[in-house]
């Protein structure tokens, strides 16, 4: 197996584990490997050796070639035609890593968010006014603002026809988006 294959085993891996409804404490239980070992696998931030990787087959009730098969059709290029809508418009579809939302227009100020995830806000075109950890983030054309996990934000448009670009680390990855009023 190439490191390229090693890789991509890991979505492979999480979507077996999901459909067995299993923690990660559970397959590290059943395979002896650590958690902390297994969520990179997962993540695609560690390789597993062959060895590694039966073992996770085994505790997944399956076979390292299913897995390896499964990796093959985890590899996707998609386009998301784009469209005119007042609000938000979801630039990527499905179960992937990345999250990422394009918002056209004025959003209430009074809404907060806190998501568990990273998060990067870019402005497209107009300005925005962001509110974080206590403080008020005036962004223009062109800027980013990045926001770690757990900050409780809220953010309005200060200028009509205000573009932002809100890339995040999915929510299905261990996280959860939460809209408080």
């Amino acid at each position: 197996m190439d490191d390229k294959e090693a890789l991509r085993v890991g979505a492979a891996v999480r979507r077996r584990r999901r459909a067995l409804g299993l923690t990660l404490a559970a397959v590290a239980g059943r395979s002896g490997l650590s958690v902390p070992f297994l969520s990179q696998v997962e993540n695609e931030r560690a390789r597993p050796s062959p060895r590694s990787l039966d073992r996770v087959a085994l505790a997944l009730e399956t076979t390292t070639e299913r897995l390896r098969a499964a990796a093959d059709s985890a590899r996707s290029v998609e386009v998301v035609r784009g469209h005119d809508d007042d609000g938000a418009h979801r630039l990527v579809h499905g179960r992937h890593q990345l999250s990422a939302l394009e918002f056209i227009g004025e959003p209430d100020l009074g809404r907060e968010f806190q998501h568990r995830n990273d998060e990067l806000m870019y402005v497209v075109e107009g300005a925005v006014e962001v509110e974080a950890e206590g403080r008020a983030h005036r962004l223009g054309r062109g800027d980013t603002l990045f926001l770690s996990g757990g900050v409780r934000h809220r953010w309005r448009a200060t200028v009509p026809g205000t573009r932002l670009l809100v890339v995040s680390v999915a929510e299905h990855i261990d996280a959860t988006y939460d809209s408080r009023r």
